[in-house]
């Protein structure tokens, strides 16, 4: 409740004031104008977007990009949506892009719940992707993670029938948070057995961080479920 008396969205995200490296910004002025979207409240017609149809793939908090232009450059067929709030991020991804010779995707920098909102229509996407969200460790501050019902609502929304939603976590807790609250959707079916998490695609990338773990013992839980 703000002072106000008006409710806000809990945001699962801080924006942080990081500043852009000259190659991110650089990245930024040469390419955003090819690349990025703007957020306006108004369906985007990803066909025109894009030039052509394809599969549609969406990732959600992609953060530097890295293992999202592996992806994009990996399935040239598809055509690749991504939603960061960072603006580093967005220029490191601007950045790979260019140096790949990525051209299947396309970025918004904005409110990833605002553009599914406005931006994404119905039964529109084929697979929506969101790898290692912010887990917001604190019980206090659990309230802020991303995954929570209303928000997989509305990803259930935008997803094709037979479409994917593809979770990953490092953290044991949040991972059974994931698992809660996509087995409580009536429309999500998991691709394992109820309860079970699903083994790591081979579509997904391993982050830099993800082996770092591995290393250490640390565990990761994919969830793969799809839409009825």
């Amino acid at each position: 409740m703000t002072e106000t008396g008006q409710h806000r969205p809990i945001r699962s995200y801080v924006l942080r004031t990081g500043r852009m490296t000259p190659g991110q910004e650089r990245a930024f002025q040469e390419h955003w104008q090819n690349w990025g979207l703007e957020y306006s409240k108004r369906l985007l017609d990803v066909d025109a977007v894009f030039g052509r149809g394809g599969p549609r793939v969406l990732e959600i908090g992609f953060g530097m990009g890295d293992s999202l232009v592996e992806m994009a450059a990996a399935e040239p067929g598809n055509n690749f949506i991504g939603i960061e709030v960072h603006r580093p991020g967005v220029g490191r991804l601007l950045h790979s892009m260019a140096a790949r010779g990525v051209v299947n995707m396309r970025v918004y920098c904005h409110d990833a719940v605002e553009v599914l909102r406005d931006c994404i229509a119905e039964q529109s996407l084929d697979t929506v992707q969101i790898f290692f969200p912010d887990p917001w460790h604190k019980k206090r501050h659990h309230k802020r993670r991303l995954i929570q019902p209303p928000f997989v609502d509305l990803l259930v929304s935008r997803l094709k029938p037979g479409g994917t939603l593809h979770l990953a976590t490092d953290w044991e807790n949040y991972a059974e948070q994931m698992m809660e609250v996509l087995t409580n959707s009536e429309l999500l079916a998991n691709s394992e057995p109820v309860g079970c998490f699903a083994p790591r695609p081979e579509h997904r990338p391993l982050t830099k961080f993800e082996r770092r773990g591995e290393r250490l013992g640390h565990g990761v839980w994919d969830l793969v479920f799809t839409r009825a």
